[in-house]
């Protein structure tokens, strides 16, 4: 065989489906898809007939690592996991874990994990606020909005060091109180928000190019949401009403008074309009749970899962033996199974774990939001041109790291 027969080619060769249609790959690198997606289009003209999501380049298996690692071991995964919203992760598992353990978690920790959730949520729709103008030509709110997160990241290095990946709510509680100076943070910003957000409403909601590229672009009905299980801000646009943290209250959100923001039409636009408004409600969750933090610890003790004192290292044996084993061994759930949802920033985000009694998971699943949301993709795109795509798959604000897990 000639060396020319293992030379790759350099001519592009498109797949002609029918006499007037071809098929073209969007990705798996491609700028909007903010990861490694592909998306198979077939295409009549510029116009999508049928598309494909296809996934797993960015496949990591640490559902399948987690099953290697102790309990309290697991966190940092959570983190790496839809990366936005680490908070919100470490929460979800956090609650599935302790659902098995059986331990009630104090009050002031609840607030705090609630404080911390909310702050993600908020970081994580500045990010998909930002990048989605980005993607569409307005790159103005990008710097508007971004400054705003640089200041949560702040105060999440306040409290565990670093920026991204905290893993300071674990089971059981929190890693450490409130760091002292945080509300001197947190307090100015949420004073100053609801402004800087209105800049960017002003730069972008009676915007005719942008309101061009989004209105009546990648419309869902709710029965549509539904029927692809899809949650979140993607399932409220399209009139669905439904958030955990009014159906299925965890971590005290019972407490807190705050609206669930719903759409109509459930397009690129309804999506954009009520991630904006969740932002401010978030801000007014934050406001009460420091309002009404209560006193106490911020972690159980509960000591099947809760070291002793840091004190009481340097004075008791019986103390210094327990910290040893909790942090070597882990703790031993009973046998059986729990499920745990949070509403997170992108839709449901649970975790659904197996114990088979001894410190490691048997069975260790995450219940994706952006893995069961990506699927309305291969709906929202039909009949639309391929330059709408771009403005869809923003509008679905999807992290690979969640999808490839």
């Amino acid at each position: 065989m000639s060396q020319q027969a293992f030379m790759p080619s350099t001519e592009t060769v498109f797949q002609k489906i029918g006499e007037n249609t071809m098929v073209v790959n969007m990705g798996p690198q491609h700028p909007s898809t903010h990861g490694v997606l592909r998306v198979i289009c077939e295409l009549e003209g510029e116009v999508i007939i049928k598309c494909k999501c296809v996934i797993g380049y960015l496949h990591t298996g640490m559902e399948k690592e987690a099953e290697y690692q102790q309990y309290h071991k697991c966190v940092v995964m959570t983190d790496r996991m839809d990366y936005l919203n680490a908070n919100g992760n470490n929460l979800a598992h956090a609650l599935a874990v302790e659902k098995l353990l059986g331990c009630e978690i104090p009050k002031r920790a609840q607030y705090l994990r609630v404080i911390l959730a909310e702050l993600s949520r908020i970081a994580s729709h500045c990010v998909w606020l930002g990048t989605h103008a980005l993607d569409l030509g307005a790159m103005t709110p990008f710097f508007y909005i971004m400054q705003q997160r640089e200041l949560i990241l702040d105060m999440f290095e306040m409290f565990s060091g670093v920026r991204m990946m905290p893993s300071w709510i674990i089971p059981g509680g929190l890693r450490g109180d409130m760091p002292v100076g945080f509300d001197k943070k947190l307090n100015p910003f949420l004073d100053t928000f609801l402004g800087e957000l209105q800049v960017v409403e002003n730069l972008l909601v009676e915007n005719p190019i942008w309101k061009e590229r989004t209105i009546d672009v990648g419309v869902l009905t709710g029965t549509e949401a539904l029927e692809l299980g899809c949650s979140g801000p993607i399932a409220r646009a399209s009139g669905v009403p439904f958030d955990l943290r009014r159906s299925n209250p965890y971590s005290s959100y019972e407490d807190f008074e705050f609206q669930i923001p719903v759409g109509s039409q459930g397009d690129v636009y309804d999506r954009f309009l009520v991630r904006i408004a969740e932002m401010k409600e978030s801000v007014k969750i934050i406001r009460q749970a420091m309002n009404g933090l209560p006193e106490g610890d911020f972690r159980t003790k509960d000591r099947k899962i809760s070291p002793p004192p840091r004190e009481e290292l340097d004075t008791s044996m019986e103390s210094l033996i327990h910290h040893f084993k909790l942090f070597t061994e882990g703790y031993y759930p009973p046998v059986g199974e729990a499920y745990a949802g949070i509403e997170g920033s992108k839709g449901e985000l649970g975790f659904y774990i197996i114990s088979d009694g001894t410190n490691r998971p048997y069975r260790w699943h995450e219940r994706p939001s952006s893995f069961m949301n990506l699927k309305s993709l291969e709906v929202l795109g039909v009949g639309k041109l391929i330059a709408d795509v771009i403005a869809i798959i923003g509008s679905i604000d999807i992290v690979l790291g969640e999808i490839d897990r």
